[in-house]
């Protein structure tokens, strides 16, 4: 929202600065968002000039001897070369000097030569100081203009301009009166009420109106139109434009500028047709399927039913509380228009504006609620300024009223104020703080019975009216207060869900890999290949045709924001992100993950290239070390897993494995990608991820404490012994090293796989695996019988459990 500070003081009578209003504002909660006080209009001086003389290298230049006055160049004229066809002697108009910066060309004057003629400076146009689109010459101001002045103090022009940001629940402040009644209340000035005066009604309107929805629920709550015949479309006054321009629209006509002015001036927006072109009464309803109308931006859009419509016998004619058809819109030859003020259904107007990407200032006010009560009276004050500025005859208002405003009254208790915020107030400073917002009040002893103002909408409960007065009180005034200290020792704040996401970030990323946040949403192809796609986990209004589908997997996101950095020149990446995924709409569908990859060379050390060194690609076993990292940073019992072969379609089937806990729980997924939903994702190169599925892993049974298990050394040395088994080639080397884990769990204290074999000497179908069994003893060394003995019974359980023998 923005606004001049002339604006204001037309809706509030103050001698406050300026950056005391800003500071106000942003204490109001109307946060101030930056402040353009017009510094780069003000380098720019009236100027007469003396002399006009022909170029002589250019037909179309001329070169002026420029008096800037008194102050510039010794009051000596200066010399500039102009090609602007009313460029004269004795012309007075506005002079940029060397250094100056002009804001409608984007260029900072210095001295140069045109044509080899030396130019101090330019002659500006109104379109090179963005003042209008104006430069068919240069600025030609009257005779009696003060040469050597500031033109911005002369024209008005170094009024600055506020801008604030609003947040939803403040409809009130979408117009400046509203926000000046907000700084009045606060005791920085009185507000001036707005002049509406009766309007002189010649006759009934001779248009109807009709609102026709069917069955259905209206989607018009009021409605309100008067004719005015034997306007004069020309330019709106300057002091409109410039506020236009101030705030960044650009001035059409005078009837156009007019609503806008309103929409801004006191919030309420409004419509105007040239009468001439509609057909027929006016009729209010949903749209019809298959219907179009060419908007006034140009553009034509396609209705849907239940968007609500203003029409009259040939069809459309306006997106009711968006925006107006090119068939009614006004122009240089309307000499009769229709105004129209209306009350439209907020989430209805959201709606349409989102359905057909329409951002408009009405718009942006209807669908957060405008005032009721100022439909009639916003008519009113936009017939007074068309006739005061246009000219013609005003009929009778005809008006559908809006059904009586149920008016709920909020108790308030005044104890609540200090309760909720720490902020004494005593119960007559409540009071009056309510009232000077609008509020309806009547006190007891006790607390107060408040209505709050057509005006106000978003007020609904007590808590509400505590945050009125909090803000006018001034949240500055809140006192810092320490919390209490409990006596007792404290207890565990996060849960056990919070602790394993914190826990399985930081093991992650102490690997190497970087964070990211992805959106929830993914392409439905890219759903498709990774499990999902069903339709119940369609969005209805999707942000982009690429994000139709809720994710059932981190992994699309993750490789293809890999692929955005290989496209950018960094191939080697490592990302992961802990959030959640969807298998289905309802809520346990909802899964947490932990999920990474790795892209090229990109290994737990960083990229592989060196000089001394091979860069081999990522692999399974990389994806398995991280997703194992972040199990057992998770509270997952590590070593109780199980590892098995395969894992879901979009991993390579014989590059990919699952971590289970027991036959049924899946604890995890990792593996190289299967090619096919690489293609989908157009991604190319090694690629290795997982899945930690962290709310499948189980509570831990133990209260959670911060001491240390007991430390237990041993003083014996251990024991290495090498084992090599003749196993079936489809045999897995977990099942061997858990049997041989398993032969003495008190003396086992690790096993190793070390190293692979085959070939024609084990024979058909066979392998070899070696493994390195670590023994350590703790209570005396071990003699060579205890030593077989053990080694005897880790061959007995490998055999046992996987059929090898030792190899020969």
């Amino acid at each position: 929202m923005k606004f001049t500070l002339s604006w204001l003081k037309d809706h509030l009578e103050t001698e406050a600065p300026l950056a005391e209003i800003a500071d106000r504002l942003t204490a109001l909660g109307l946060e101030v968002d930056g402040i353009d006080d017009k510094a780069a209009m003000r380098p720019f001086t009236i100027a007469r000039v003396v002399s006009a003389e022909r170029h002589p290298d250019a037909d179309k230049l001329q070169v002026l001897m420029v008096d800037a006055g008194p102050g510039v160049n010794n009051g000596k004229p200066l010399q500039v070369v102009c090609g602007a066809p009313n460029a004269r002697a004795g012309l007075v108009g506005v002079l940029g000097l060397p250094g100056t910066y002009v804001p409608g060309l984007d260029v900072t004057l210095g001295v140069g030569k045109i044509r080899g003629v030396e130019s101090n400076g330019m002659m500006c146009s109104e379109r090179e100081l963005e003042l209008s689109d104006e430069h068919n010459g240069i600025i030609d101001l009257p005779a009696d203009a003060p040469v050597g002045t500031a033109f911005a103090d002369y024209a008005n022009l170094a009024d600055p301009v506020i801008e604030i940001g609003l947040t939803p629940n403040r409809p009130d402040a979408t117009g400046v009166h509203g926000i000046a009644r907000d700084l009045a209340a606060a005791g920085l000035g009185t507000l001036k009420a707005p002049e509406i005066r009766a309007i002189g009604a010649a006759g009934a309107c001779p248009v109807g109106v009709k609102l026709d929805f069917a069955e259905g629920e209206s989607l018009c709550r009021g409605f309100a139109l008067r004719k005015v015949t034997g306007v004069v479309n020309g330019k709106s006054p300057e002091w409109m434009q410039k506020r236009l321009i101030a705030i960044g629209l650009r001035p059409i006509s005078a009837l156009v500028d007019i609503t806008n002015y309103l929409t801004f001036d006191c919030g309420r927006p409004l419509h105007v047709f040239d009468a001439q072109k509609v057909t027929g009464d006016l009729v209010v309803r949903s749209a019809r399927a298959g219907e179009e109308i060419l908007a006034l931006d140009g553009k034509t859009y396609a209705l849907q039913p239940g968007m609500a419509v203003i029409s009259d016998d040939k069809g459309v004619e306006s997106i009711a509380g968006i925006m107006g058809g090119e068939a009614s819109g006004c122009d240089a030859s309307t000499t009769e228009v229709l105004i129209e003020s209306a009350l439209w259904e907020p989430l209805n107007i959201a709606r349409t504006g989102r359905a057909l990407g329409i951002i408009t200032d009405a718009r942006y006010r209807f669908e957060r609620g405008v005032d009721p009560d100022f439909m009639v009276p916003g008519l009113d004050l936009a017939t007074q300024l068309v006739l005061e500025i246009c000219g013609g005859t005003a009929s009778e208002a005809t008006v559908i009223a809006a059904p009586a405003r149920e008016t709920a009254t909020i108790r308030l208790a005044f104890t609540e104020v200090e309760r909720l915020t720490g902020l004494a107030a005593a119960a007559d400073e409540q009071v009056d703080l309510l009232r000077r917002l609008g509020f309806a009040v009547t006190a007891d002893a006790e607390g107060a019975d408040v209505v709050a103002p057509s005006w106000r909408p978003d007020i609904e409960g007590s808590a509400d009216l505590v945050e009125e007065v909090m803000r006018l009180k001034g949240v500055d005034l809140i006192e810092p207060q320490p919390l209490p200290r409990l006596g007792a020792v404290s207890k565990r704040i996060l849960t056990t869900a919070q602790i394993r996401d914190k826990a399985s970030r930081r093991a992650l990323a102490a690997r190497g890999m970087v964070e990211t946040v992805t959106y929830s949403f993914i392409a439905e192809s890219q759903a498709k290949a990774f499990g999902g796609g069903s339709a119940a986990l369609k969005l209805a209004n999707p942000i982009s045709a690429d994000l139709s589908d809720m994710r059932p997997s981190l992994l699309p996101s993750l490789i293809a924001a890999a692929t955005r950095n290989a496209a950018r020149g960094n191939p080697d990446v490592a990302l992961f992100e802990v959030s959640h995924v969807y298998a289905s709409p309802e809520p346990e569908g909802q899964r947490r993950v932990a999920a990474g990859i790795r892209r090229g060379t990109a290994g737990l050390a960083g990229s592989g290239r060196a000089w001394n060194g091979h860069a081999d690609p990522v692999g399974v076993f990389d994806a398995k070390a991280d997703a194992l990292a972040a199990l057992e940073a998770a509270g997952a019992p590590v070593a109780n897993l199980q590892i098995e072969q395969g894992a879901s379609a979009w991993y390579h089937p014989g590059r990919s494995g699952r971590i289970k806990l027991g036959p049924k729980v899946v604890l995890a997924e990792f593996g190289e990608f299967h090619p096919r939903a690489l293609k989908t994702l157009d991604a190319a190169g090694a690629f290795a991820g997982f899945e930690v599925f962290l709310g499948e892993i189980p509570e831990p049974k133990k209260k959670a404490t911060r001491t240390k298990p007991v430390l237990s050394l041993s003083a014996f040395q251990p024991v290495r012994r090498d084992f090599a088994f003749v196993v079936d080639a489809g045999t897995e080397a977990q099942k061997i090293v858990r049997a041989a884990e398993g032969a003495d769990r008190k003396l086992v204290s690790e096993v190793r796989v070390f190293d692979l074999f085959t070939g024609p000497s084990l024979g058909e179908g066979k392998l070899s695996v070696a493994i390195e069994v670590t023994l350590r003893p703790s209570e005396r060394t071990l003699t060579e019988e205890e030593l077989e003995a053990v080694s005897a019974r880790i061959v007995a359980q490998v055999g046992k459990a996987t059929g090898g023998v030792l190899r020969g």
